[in-house]
Order: C-alpha cells, then structure tokens, then sequence
C-alpha cells in the first residue's frame, strides 16, 4: 500500500507510530492484544491521553477538538492506532454522538458537551433499535409528549450497547404520528440518572455483557435538551448512520486478524507440514487479503468524496464499506477458528475480563478467540442488516 502515499503521507504515517509505540500504556496495550475487555476507567484514561494530543477525534470540526486532517490522514489515523493494539476511542462518543451535536446542535450544546464527549466523562449509549423497529427502525414506537419544558418520554430500547456504563443516551423518540412513519421522529440526548430509567442487561451469545434493554417511564427531558427541529431526526438518523457504516469497514481489525492467522498457521503442523503451506488456506488468505486491499481503497474514496460535501450529508456508498467491511471481518474470524480448531475452543470468562493468567502452548490471544468469533456474528446486523444495506444501494447508488 505504500506506493499509494505520497512522500508527506509516509512521514505523517512515522509520526502516528511513533506517538502510539510510546503514549500507549503497556497493560492496555497488553489487553487490546489478548482481546481482553478494556474497563471505563482504562478507555476513560486513553480518551485524555489522545484528547491532550488533539487525537481524540481528528474527524471532528478544529473547533471543536478536530484536527483539520484530510481524509487519507483520517484513514492512516485509524488504521495506524489498531495496528498498535491502542484502545479505540469509544465509537458512540467520538463517531456518533459528537457528530451529531456539532452538526445539528446549538451552540449551547456544542459547548456544554462536545468537551465532554471527548473526554468520556460523558458516555453516551445509542437509544434507536426497539423490540419491533430494528432494521425498520423508522417503526419505533418510544413516545415523547411536550409538556411545557419537558418532554415525558416512555417507551423501551433494545440492544443498547454498554447502557450499564453509559450517564447519557442520544435517543429517536416519537413526537408526532404522520403520513409517513419516518415523519414524526425527534432527537433527544437524555441524562441516564432521570427518574423513570432502568437498565435491563442481555447477556449475548459470547456469554459477555455488551448489550441491554433500557425501559422509560415517564421520564422528563428537558426541551432544551433536544436535537435540531422537533420531527426531523430521521433525517439526522441517516447522517448518522453513515458514520457508523464507515466505522464498519474494519480494514485494520481484519488485517490484525489475517496477521495472528499465519502465526499460528505457521506453528501447527499436520503429518509434518506446516499448516500454513496447505494450499486450502492459502487460497483462503490469498482471496481475503485481495478482498481487503479493494476494500481499503474503496474506503479512502469513499472518505474524500464525503469530506467534499456537506458536513451533515448522507452518502449512500458508506453502505459498501459497512457490507464488505462486515463480511470480510467474519471470514477472517471463521478461517481463524477454522486454524486454531480444538485450541480455539475453551471459554475463559476469567481471561476474557483480564483477572486470570493462562497457561498454554498455543498464543494467549487465542484464547478469547472463540468469544469473540460468537460476538461477530453481529457485524452483518447492526448499522442496519446487510439486506437493509442492498436496498439503500439499490435505491440510492442504482437508481432502482
């Protein structure tokens, strides 16, 4: 991929490197390594080493914590911090909730939040899918009803991404039934101490508990608290949701996960030949790796095209890269299975949250592999299913 940067590209590339080797602290290096969970308060303490550098959020407007970076630099950034094993500043924060304020958010907000978004005193959660509006999320039902200042909200959320951590949730709520159901949907960033919330957790298939079920009952958000006009977050929602499929693509994480794969390929040895040299798994890597570097240009086209246009536009071709991204990360998640075989198998609940050690002959990542695998399954749902991706493309990007 070298030949694709300039001599200024190459040097800005050094300089990423070198503020990882050293900023990054050894045990959450360590962690990130071992697929091990990362705590609040470790994420929280990366957060302000990066915002102290003004990298916690290079995406961002420079006046509000951005860097100005264009959008190879964006790429290499991210690629750069997960070849690292550095923490990945917390998605929900950096890459949706943040976005969402400074592009649609007054300036009260802008000033009242964004400083704490990139510091994670702030932790938001997402408050869209519902038990009945998942893909179809325009079906939500949770209802906000104006009462002078307030909105009294009920309703329930589904699959809310660590909501056990989170002191705020950005949340699509229903303030009006029109014609058409994405009519209607406003945006409310609410305090997760009001009276009124509970937090259910959902244990998933890793047996880890990332997600959960978030019930509102009468709950009362101030007016000030809403997001841009009252009936036009379904439009914000698009925006939105073009961040978090740009997110998808994964390229690095899935490079990451090609590299451990011809490691251990490498140390197991069937009737004396190393596994690595099996022409099914070469054929395996070789296709994948051809998949992932299309995928990585693809994804630097796509980043240039939508840093030209307008700051809260919806660009429909950041569906390719959540698809393929998704797939693409699974594959490498099943041939790695596929590799460790038996080795990949025991459940380490204790290792997977970093209070136990593990002796073994095979490499200590491995052994959250097959957790982790179970937990992928999702990449081809969430940020809408990879079905709900083919329909945007085949309206938006075809025409059909």
């Amino acid at each position: 991929m070298d030949s694709l940067f300039s001599r200024e590209e190459l040097a800005f590339r050094d300089e990423l490197r070198e503020f990882f080797r050293s900023a990054v602290p050894g045990r959450l290096r360590r962690k990130v390594e071992l697929g091990q969970n990362i705590s609040p308060a470790e994420l929280r303490e990366w957060h302000r080493i990066l915002d102290a550098k003004g990298w916690v959020a290079p995406a961002w407007d420079p006046a509000w914590g951005g860097t100005g970076w264009n959008a190879m630099q964006i790429h290499m950034y991210r690629e750069e911090l997960q070849m690292a094993h550095a923490p990945t500043p917390f998605a929900l924060n950096i890459s949706l909730a943040g976005p969402l304020i400074i592009a649609f958010g007054n300036d009260k907000q802008k000033a009242r939040f964004l400083p704490k978004i990139r510091t994670l005193d702030y932790w938001f959660a997402q408050g869209f899918s519902e038990p009945e509006a998942g893909s179809d999320l325009a079906s939500l039902r949770t209802q906000a009803v104006r009462d002078g200042d307030c909105y009294v909200v009920n309703g329930q959320k589904a699959w809310t991404t660590l909501a056990q951590h989170a002191n705020w949730m950005f949340t699509l709520v229903r303030t009006a039934s029109e014609a058409r159901k994405q009519d209607g949907i406003t945006y409310l960033l609410i305090d997760m101490s009001t009276p009124g919330i509970t937090v259910r957790p959902v244990v998933s298939i890793d047996r880890d508990h990332h997600v959960n079920e978030v019930f509102l009952d009468n709950v009362r958000v101030p007016v000030e608290n809403r997001v841009g006009e009252e009936g036009r977050a379904w439009y914000y929602a698009k925006y939105l949701l073009t961040q978090e499929r740009v997110i998808g693509a994964r390229a690095a994480i899935t490079k990451l996960k090609i590299a451990k794969i011809k490691n251990i390929a490498a140390r197991i040895t069937v009737a004396g030949v190393p596994l690595l040299r099996q022409s099914w798994l070469r054929s395996r890597l070789a296709a994948l790796e051809v998949e992932l570097t299309a995928l990585e240009i693809t994804t630097m086209r796509v980043l240039s095209e939508m840093q030209r246009q307008a700051t809260d536009t919806f660009d429909p071709k950041s569906s390719i890269l959540k698809m393929k991204g998704s797939e693409l990360y699974q594959r490498a998640d099943e041939l790695l299975i596929d590799v460790l075989g038996p080795l990949g198998l025991p459940y380490t609940p204790g290792f997977l949250q970093g209070e136990q050690s593990l002796e073994s002959l095979v490499p200590e990542w491995a052994a959250t592999a097959s957790q982790k695998y179970f937990l992928n399954r999702a990449a081809t749902i969430y940020a809408g299913t990879t079905e709900v991706q083919h329909n945007i493309l085949a309206k938006a990007a075809l025409g059909l």
